[in-house]
């Protein structure tokens, strides 16, 4: 099964505190057995509305796929404990889904090489 997560990390930490934190997820994942399709950083965006009393906070995306049922549930676990989390989405994605995230990724990819082009 292929899931996909996004979460918001508290805007007060560091670029090198937020990184720090996202690669500690990376590492639960590979530690139970996931294998990481993507992962992007989205950056500092503007919230809809206030989290904690925070109006910005640091995007990230992991795209992984994963055979243990176990593995959502202790992430979602994961997610709560962390006060750097602010906000978290976890899906599994159907085929449709997939087909846009492939897309998506090629079309930043493209963007990408036009602009180390320049």
């Amino acid at each position: 099964m292929i899931y996909e997560t996004v979460f918001i990390i508290n805007p007060v930490l560091s670029e090198g505190q937020s990184k720090e934190a996202v690669n500690n997820y990376v590492d639960l994942l590979k530690s139970k057995k996931a294998k990481i399709i993507s992962e992007e950083s989205w950056g500092l965006k503007k919230l809809a509305y206030n989290i904690q009393n925070k109006k910005t906070g640091f995007y990230f995306l992991i795209e992984f796929e994963s055979e243990d049922s176990q593995l959502i549930p202790d992430l979602e676990l994961t997610f709560k404990r962390d006060e750097k989390i602010m906000r978290w989405l976890v899906v599994k994605m159907d085929k449709n889904a997939q087909k846009y995230a492939e897309r998506r990724k090629q079309k930043l990819k493209q963007k990408s090489e036009k602009k180390s082009e320049k």
